[in-house]
């Protein structure tokens, strides 16, 4: 049986009180009183409490005293602290002091529940992060890779055990659900990890360049190549290769990559001396490559060199649990890129962020925070700053996606393929435009155009 959550309630307002007890009873939880600011320390040391809403003026010991002693004793509680004397001040002096957040009085009950289970949820994922992280040893480095939620707890679990080893690894995935971060974290976990990580994207060089970029040239080899240069597979010795989209290689470059996987040596264009390499090759993919083997696109040989152990990066929408962390994740970081003082999302921003379906996945969601980061006016950020890429949500009727009277999109393709068409008109057609702000390479939007039919 699942325990209750428990909730210190501290005011002395009486009736307030009591009006707050009977509503969050309830809504399941399990609630504590206090009439003062020094009830409520003594309180919180001598038992645990999920999260405290506490008056911010009382007689005895005001709310912004009562908070201080209470992080002193344990920063871990969410404390919010309620006030019908709203102000900046107030508000910034309380969140200074560890406040979690902070309600007006009279209290709107649909804010007061969502920002109560944000803060809960918020402890539990650092709890969660702290004791995944312990499981994986303090030398783990996750190369942010964010996230607590069951799939990604097993993969960070397999990235521990995988990285010590010498083996080759597989990447599988939708664009954008973070593959590189994952090749990332398995080489700065293995005994490779103080050699160079290079990383080259196979689908964005053209097939007469990619073999001068893998293996290196001699000087005259071609027109242009006025001296020696040595490839990624050279520059990546003694460490880790990443071969990003390795399906999109031609079969010939394949033949080539399979010998070096077998022989441990390069050839560079217009050579003959094999050059001895020691790397450790970790290869990504987001296409299915045993329908591309079917298909005659890809060797099998070659999959099974670079198929000895796979990790499957998750999209973003089976781990829908882990998207306050990310965004607040990204929000931090490009407030500070851009000087912007956001604090947080506001309830209706969460809301939205947490039901869009994401079709361009993590890159998607960062792109998105960035964008809103850039638009924003106020401490949180507001769901009309994510509006160009928020089309849908949980009962949205106020985001159409068609013209009245046109069928609303009912799968995951038809979310995807509207995305596309809105994102492509947003962008006045900019094909590379579009792509940047659904955060896919422009092959994979050409790719999504050409399977619904969009293709000009």
């Amino acid at each position: 049986m699942k325990t209750k959550r428990t909730i210190l309630v501290v005011d002395d307002d009486h009736a307030h009180r009591i009006m707050l007890r009977t509503l969050l009873s309830g809504w399941g939880y399990l609630i504590h009183e206090a009439d003062d600011g020094e009830t409520a320390i003594a309180a919180v040391r001598n038992q645990p409490f999920d999260l405290i809403l506490m008056d911010i003026r009382m007689l005895k010991v005001s709310g912004l005293e009562a908070l201080v002693e209470i992080k002193a004793f344990n920063p871990a509680i969410p404390v919010m602290i309620m006030t019908a004397y709203a102000s900046l001040e107030t508000a910034v002096e309380a969140v200074k002091k560890g406040a979690y957040d902070y309600l007006q009085k009279p209290l709107d009950f649909d804010e007061l529940r969502l920002k109560m289970e944000r803060a809960m949820e918020h402890r539990q994922l650092k709890e969660e992060n702290a004791l995944l992280k312990e499981s994986l040893g303090s030398r783990f480095d996750r190369r942010n890779l964010i996230g607590s939620s069951p799939v990604m707890v097993r993969l960070l679990d397999t990235v521990a055990q995988v990285a010590p080893s010498e083996a080759t690894v597989l990447i599988t995935g939708e664009s954008g659900t973070g593959k590189e971060m994952i090749a990332g974290a398995i080489h700065f976990n293995s005994r490779r990890r103080e050699g160079p990580f290079v990383k080259i994207n196979c689908a964005a060089i053209t097939e007469t360049l990619l073999e001068s970029e893998l293996f290196g040239h001699e000087k005259g080899s071609f027109t242009g190549a006025d001296r020696r240069k040595e490839g990624k597979f050279r520059q990546a010795d003694g460490g880790t290769i990443f071969l990003d989209e390795v399906s999109e290689m031609s079969l010939a470059m394949q033949v080539k990559l399979l010998r070096v996987l077998q022989e441990r040596e390069i050839t560079r264009v217009g050579g003959d001396e094999a050059v001895k390499v020691d790397v450790r090759v970790v290869a990504a993919t987001n296409r299915d490559l045993t329908e591309e083997i079917g298909a005659g696109r890809f060797r099998e040989d070659l999959f099974y060199r670079l198929n000895v152990v796979t990790l499957l990066a998750p999209p973003l929408r089976e781990r829908a649990e882990d998207i306050p962390t990310l965004a607040q994740h990204f929000l931090a970081h490009f407030a500070e890129k851009n000087h912007k003082p956001i604090k947080g999302f506001s309830p209706q921003a969460m809301d939205r962020l947490r039901h869009y379906p994401w079709p361009g996945n993590v890159r998607e969601l960062m792109n998105a925070i960035e964008r809103g980061v850039v638009l924003s006016r106020s401490d949180y950020m507001e769901e009309r700053e994510l509006s160009l890429v928020m089309t849908t949500g949980p009962d949205d009727t106020s985001n159409d996606y068609s013209s009245p009277g046109e069928k609303q999109p009912s799968s995951l393709d038809e979310v995807e393929k509207v995305a596309i068409i809105r994102t492509l008109g947003d962008a006045k057609g900019n094909k590379s435009e579009a792509a940047r702000r659904l955060g896919v390479t422009r092959r994979t939007l050409h790719l999504k155009l050409k399977k619904y039919g969009l293709m000009e």
